[in-house]
């Protein structure tokens, strides 16, 4: 690999991650399975006591 090519590279491997850095974040945060079985048992107990007034 020439010189001329190395640098074209390199820039544009770090103008790619400039970019990606400031692309906006639509991922939302992992949940992972265990956790999302914690928060619906959660959830589910919640309703099931009555309301006594």
């Amino acid at each position: 690999m020439n010189r001329r090519k190395k640098i074209t590279q390199l820039l544009k491997a770090h103008a790619k991650k400039a970019s990606a850095k400031l692309a906006p974040k639509n991922k939302t945060k992992y949940i992972s399975k265990a956790d999302r079985l914690k928060l619906a048992a959660e959830t589910s107990q919640e309703p099931t006591t009555p309301c006594e007034s």
